[in-house]
């Protein structure tokens, strides 16, 4: 009988793959698909961090809240992972993660995971009006950070700037988004397509200035069954801004399914320098 064919791991898995070391901590290390301009792409980090409770062995039900805090820039290599339960309850868990770098903490993280349970429901914020995936063209990555390549994005309004003039209008962003290749959607991707947006002061005043996030927060109003559903499907990604000021500015966004379904809200708050 011949041997099986070798698999391959997605280019996401290999970047939030977490080795188990003897202490109870993870072991793990950038990835240069995921770079930024300076460090790895925000969105890869968070994914990264809500590994370590995805795969602890005390973890209670599935993600329901993410924030976490970009203490400094992570550095090309290995790092450490600590994740504890803080706090145990009947149906929610609450959860302490750190991420360092020779011995030095550069970002820390909260989570909430929770068991679900059928109640009512009803969606308040609907989903834009736009041409559906098949009919919006997909954004040329090459050439441009290694990250953008990590994702299938298909623009509807709000790219960057093609003049750099400081005459941008609005922060609004709308397009289609997936994991390129292809993969099915998960809560450790979905963290990560949070955080798929352009900094909005470059559309606002479409003009290149220094800018990183200080902190995300992700809140998961899907379960595992509707991530199933979506499988590697397009998510609708929409952000815009409500303030620039004194060096920051905020960024609030939302992410449906192709069905309409909304399936996390985000925040940001972001350092900008003029």
């Amino acid at each position: 009988m011949a041997a099986p064919a070798p698999t391959t791991l997605h280019p996401f898995d290999q970047a939030i793959a977490l080795e188990l070391q003897p202490d109870g901590h993870w072991l793990g290390h950038t990835s240069p698909a995921y770079a930024n301009m300076v460090g790895p792409y925000g969105g890869i980090t968070a994914a990264q961090m809500l590994n370590a409770v995805l795969l602890h062995p005390q973890r209670l039900g599935d993600p329901l809240a993410l924030t976490v805090n970009y203490a400094a820039g992570v550095a090309d290599g290995p790092f450490v992972l600590q994740a504890r339960p803080a706090r145990t309850n009947r149906s929610t868990q609450h959860w302490v993660i750190e991420l360092l770098q020779d011995g030095q903490s550069v970002a820390t993280a909260t989570a909430i995971t929770a068991k679900r349970r059928q109640t009512w429901s009803s969606d308040e914020q609907t989903p834009p009006a736009g041409p559906p995936p098949s009919e919006v063209a997909t954004l040329e990555s090459a050439g441009l950070l290694a990250w953008l390549g990590c994702y299938e994005m298909k623009p509807i309004k709000g790219t960057m700037p093609t003049r750099w003039d400081g005459l941008g209008q609005d922060s609004l962003s709308q397009l289609w988004v997936r994991d390129k290749p292809a993969r099915r959607l998960d809560f450790a991707a979905l963290s990560a397509l949070a955080d798929v947006f352009f900094p909005r002061i470059f559309l606002r005043r479409a003009k290149r200035v220094p800018a990183g996030t200080v902190s995300m927060t992700v809140y998961f109003h899907a379960d595992a069954s509707q991530l199933e559903e979506v499988g590697a499907g397009y998510l609708l990604a929409q952000a815009s801004a409500q303030a620039f000021r004194h060096g920051f500015f905020d960024q609030t966004a939302q992410l449906w399914s192709e069905d309409g379904a909304l399936l996390v809200t985000t925040q940001q708050v972001v350092y900008y320098k003029e």
